[in-house]
């Protein structure tokens, strides 16, 4: 089954009120679908922009500007919804940090064309969520049927390790999501390489979307770096090198890239390597020996 997934790099930006902000997403999305594409990865975070609607006393305190933009959950949900209905394609929303009980987390929203929603929570935090956001962790990975296939998202941090999204390709995910935010360019090639060791050991397509841009009026997510990519197993029929398509470092863009996810159940079969077969030869291994030389 094919599908055209557009990957945003996202900016960061300062939208004077909440109809501009609308009118930004808006044409973001009309962008990509008149370029063909049928599903759209928004970043992690990529939500932190309408702090800039709030007043400058709460822009400037992570704990304030958390509990204000409760309010303008119902106002983003919405949005999306009708875009994913109105242009009849598949988005995964920038994630938004949502209250849950009496702590918040980070959630990534999913839209379907015939109005589905749901959402993927991420399961492991940073340190600056866990020790200065309060931001809690989820507890369960999902996978998401689709007119084209099942995906799975791992939120930033969490394709760096590697149980969660297999997890997801054994439930049948050949296609793994992974927005991303980070305020370095070594964090964005952490999870780059995360992003391209899970592509190589389920077989399977994984896509980076990340922030971009300065926005020094919010302390979450005043730094960004990082380039949108698909990346693919390094196999018969797709490049040497594992990378379908990648964008400019830095630079705000949509990066598309035409997945082919039967290619992905024959690459499972028929590869010169069989990464996903094999996973579990490590798990019949001895214990560690220790080797005093």
């Amino acid at each position: 089954m094919m599908v055209m997934l557009a990957v945003a790099q996202y900016p960061i930006l300062e939208h004077a009120t909440l109809t501009a902000w609308e009118r930004f997403v808006t044409d973001q999305v009309a962008e990509a679908t008149e370029n063909g594409a049928q599903f759209l990865l928004f970043p992690e975070y990529g939500a932190m922009d309408m702090v800039a609607l709030l007043e400058p006393p709460l822009r400037r305190s992570l704990s304030r500007q958390i509990v204000a933009l409760q309010d303008l959950l119902p106002d983003f949900l919405r949005l999306f919804a009708r875009l994913s209905t109105q242009k009849q394609i598949w988005i995964v929303a920038p994630s938004f940090p949502v209250r849950v009980g009496v702590g918040y987390r980070n959630r990534a929203y999913v839209f379907g064309p015939e109005g589905q929603q749901d959402y993927q929570e991420k399961l492991i935090m940073t340190r600056f969520e866990r020790e200065i956001w309060m931001i809690e962790a989820g507890t369960e990975p999902k996978v998401f049927h689709s007119d084209f296939g099942i995906f799975g998202i791992n939120i930033c941090y969490d394709v760096e390790f590697p149980l969660i999204a297999r997890s997801q390709a054994q439930s049948g995910a050949k296609l793994i999501l992974a927005p991303s935010c980070t305020d370095t360019v070594a964090g964005y090639y952490r999870v780059r390489v995360g992003a391209q060791a899970r592509a190589l050991e389920n077989q399977c397509f994984v896509a980076q979307s990340p922030t971009v841009g300065l926005a020094p009026w919010t302390p979450a997510v005043d730094e960004n770096h990082g380039a949108a990519a698909v990346f693919c197993p390094p196999d018969r029929g797709f490049p040497d090198h594992g990378v379908l398509s990648i964008g400019d470092l830095n630079n705000p863009s949509w990066v598309y890239a035409r997945l082919d996810l039967d290619q992905i159940t024959h690459t499972r079969t028929q590869g010169q390597v069989l990464n996903h077969r094999d996973w579990s030869q490590q798990q019949a291994l001895a214990p560690v020996q220790t080797v005093k030389l």
